[in-house]
């Protein structure tokens, strides 16, 4: 079943966002707009994006400490929301998908050799 959450946001006004949840969360406050039933978060959206730094961080740390370092890194995962959690790495049972992109630059030779 699809619902809408409203998390708050810091800086003032919310955002909407469409969620797939089977069941309500404890300690969600629902609210009718319209005939659609509308969640609100227990945290703001920028704080449910904070739980995903760590796990963002240690990604890109890891391959940033090989021993030969792309120049670039790019990780793209999908996140799931949550109104009593926040936000989530999406994931089907077990699994986790992250699709990364590292691009190293080829040297250009130094002026003079």
């Amino acid at each position: 079943m699809k619902r809408l959450i409203e998390f708050p946001l810091e800086e003032g006004g919310t955002i909407l966002v469409e969620v797939s949840d089977s069941q309500p969360e404890e300690g969600i406050v629902k609210a009718a707009r319209g005939d659609e039933v509308v969640m609100h978060a227990s945290q703001t959206f920028e704080q449910a994006l904070d739980t995903l730094k760590p796990a963002a961080g240690a990604v890109v740390k890891k391959f940033r400490l090989l021993p030969d370092a792309p120049d670039e890194v790019q990780v793209e995962f999908g996140i799931k929301l949550s109104a009593a959690a926040g936000a989530l790495i999406a994931s089907t049972g077990a699994e986790a998908n992250f699709k990364v992109s590292l691009t190293w630059k080829k040297e250009t030779a130094k002026k003079g050799d």
